[in-house]
């Protein structure tokens, strides 16, 4: 039996009643447990998470760190995302600026929450990973996609194209950057085009960087955290699943202006109170050991995707360029779907 034919409650609010089911989450299911299927369907390394890290988070436990701590995140894991954002970056942060959450995902619903009515709309660069959009949905806002193209040289993104997107319920623009599912990565230019558009229009810029370190030319991924200034509304998602092999850990952390800092803590406790403390003070070593296991999984994944871009590329009925960062191949098939959203 699907959702659509099971008789709700009338009081479900109509956005809820009405989403659909997730199709990569279908596909999941229909052989999720079955060991004869290599599984590619989630975001997520074949890497097991690094010992020094599951110590790190036995140690915490042991140490009596599995008990409610401050709204925003424990200190040491909020300092350990300073000095990391610092170690990449070179930009100083305010501790005030960066709020600890129970997952990339929350980060986002917690941007959502903080921008979005019922009637508003959110552009996002597509494709894009649906649960960002299911968001907007929930909150009864509208999400709108603006394509990327596939040229000879890799995906392009139109700026005239996604301004032209925006109108008087705009609330933000979201950016995926190294790209969930397409590989493609925003650089330096765009970013200080879109940062200035959006200051001007009085419009959000939602960034999600939680791939940043999945980059295969470069040691990090472009920040929009390079080109904005301390106060501009720039909401930057960051998540410990990917670069750490974390994802059932459930961390990740917000980058807000500071104004905004409270609010952030707010909306984290009534969404699932933020990560816990153990996993917290893991992540913290995570950021500040991890650098070796960064470095391994990266080789790793350019080796996979060297290897992909070869095989599917050979086929006369597939194009495909070659991912600038995350780990996944976006490939069309001639005759196939064209839609990117």
């Amino acid at each position: 039996m699907t959702i659509a034919e099971i008789d709700l409650p009338k009081a479900v609010r109509p956005s809820i009643a009405e989403m659909p089911e997730q199709r990569i989450g279908a596909v999941a299911m229909t052989a999720i447990n079955d060991p004869d299927v290599i599984p590619l369907w989630f975001g997520e390394s074949d890497m097991a998470t690094p010992q020094f890290i599951q110590d790190a988070a036995v140690t915490a436990m042991q140490a009596g760190h599995t008990r409610y701590v401050s709204r925003r995140g424990i200190t040491p894991f909020r300092e350990a995302i300073r000095d990391y954002t610092k170690f990449l970056w070179n930009i100083d942060l305010g501790l005030e600026r960066i709020s600890c959450t129970g997952s990339g995902m929350t980060s986002i619903m917690i941007a959502m929450q903080t921008l979005v009515d019922a009637g508003d709309n959110v552009v996002f660069v597509a494709p894009t990973w649906p649960n960002a959009y299911y968001a907007v949905d929930v909150l009864g806002g509208e999400s709108r996609f603006v394509p990327l193209s596939l040229t000879e040289t890799g995906f392009k993104l139109d700026l005239d194209q996604l301004f032209d997107a925006c109108d008087d319920r705009t609330k933000a623009l979201f950016v995926n950057s190294p790209s969930n599912p397409s590989g493609w990565m925003i650089e330096h230019d765009q970013m200080r085009d879109i940062m200035a558009f959006a200051r001007n229009r009085g419009i959000a810029v939602i960034s999600d960087e939680v791939y940043h370190r999945l980059v295969y030319d470069r040691r990090v991924a472009p920040s929009f955290l390079e080109v904005a200034e301390p106060e501009d509304a720039l909401f930057v998602i960051h998540s410990m699943s990917k670069g750490w092999a974390m994802t059932g850990w459930r961390a990740g952390w917000i980058i807000s202006p500071a104004s905004l800092g409270d609010k952030m803590g707010e909306l984290s406790v009534l969404n699932n109170t933020g990560a816990a403390s153990f996993v917290q003070h893991a992540s913290a070593v995570a950021l500040r050991e991890g650098e070796d296991f960064v470095a391994e999984m990266v080789d790793r994944c350019r080796r996979g995707r060297d290897l992909v871009f070869q095989r599917l590329t050979a086929l006369d009925s597939v194009r495909m360029t070659r991912p600038a960062g995350a780990f996944y191949a976006f490939p069309k098939i001639e005759g196939g779907c064209t839609q990117l959203m």
